[in-house]
């Protein structure tokens, strides 16, 4: 007896949806390189002359952005802030979600404080903005550290949730025979638990540090007039009250964009494994 065919149907909808998503990604990202690489004097009013590829591609724009910018300096200053909250976030939001996500089934303060500390993520900054300023000044915490410091206290709340569902997936057999052996809940964390969330390490450190590397409000109100600039307060210099140079701000975004891209492509196999099993309850 011959097979029925299986007649494939296509979700139109869907499909038309995820076509214009597409495009609403790749136009703003074609028009970035595109106007990156084209000399001032091709940058016409008319809709053509603004999409059309440049005649001559020149890195002179990208050299240009970079002194403009001091962007090693500046890139430097990024580097340090984001590296310092994303390995802080990774240290202090996993074992503090592992205390609470282990005893909030067991005890009503753990869940409570689960829930309060989930609760942050629904403040908007504008609220904290003023005080935060206030306050890390009477702190002398204006500076990179305190920017740093506000970065593992922004992103605990998203963390924790996702670390927390993380956890319920890991088998709690692990730590009871880890316990028979004669470890310490200490020793059975960092040695057992810390190494199985490794998708989730990479999950949050991709989440937390692409947010801490594009973010300007931070650094903008707290170490405002001290002259240490981060690389998106630095790319600020192209835009006037008047004008904004487009091809020099589209180069020094694209340069940017790297480290993130580049970071995103190795651990992009641990990120989907992380979102994924965190997200299960």
């Amino acid at each position: 007896m011959a097979k029925a065919k299986v007649k494939e149907r296509v979700n139109w909808p869907v499909t038309i949806l995820l076509i214009v998503g597409l495009i609403t990604i790749v136009f703003p990202l074609y028009m970035a390189v595109v106007i990156a690489f084209k000399d001032p004097s091709e940058m016409t009013n008319d809709i053509a002359g603004i999409l059309s590829l440049p005649s001559t591609w020149s890195l002179d724009n990208f050299i240009e952005a970079m002194r403009v910018t001091d962007f090693f300096r500046s890139f430097m200053n990024s580097l340090i802030i984001t590296v310092a909250a994303v390995v802080v976030s990774i240290l202090v939001h996993s074992l503090a979600a592992y205390a609470i996500g282990r005893n909030m089934d067991r005890k009503k303060i753990f869940k409570v404080s689960y829930y309060f500390i989930i609760a942050g993520m629904y403040v908007p900054f504008a609220i904290l903005m003023m005080p935060l300023v206030k306050q890390t000044a009477v702190m002398h915490l204006d500076n990179m550290v305190g920017v740093m410091v506000l970065y593992v206290v922004f992103y605990m709340p998203m963390n924790m949730m996702l670390y927390t569902g993380y956890l319920r997936n890991v088998p709690v057999a692990l730590e009871e025979a880890a316990r028979v052996d004669g470890a310490s809940t200490w020793t059975t964390y960092w040695k057992i638990i810390f190494p199985l969330m490794k998708p989730m390490h990479a999950t949050v450190a991709v989440i937390t540090g692409l947010a801490v590397w594009n973010d300007v409000m931070t650094p903008l109100v707290i170490m405002g007039g001290s002259g240490v600039n981060t690389l998106p307060l630095a790319q600020m210099n192209f835009q006037t009250a008047f004008a904004t140079n487009y091809n020099l701000a589209f180069a020094s975004y694209l340069l940017a964009m790297l480290p993130m891209i580049i970071f995103y492509i190795v651990a992009q196999k641990q990120i989907i494994g992380g979102v994924t099993n965190g997200a299960v309850k």
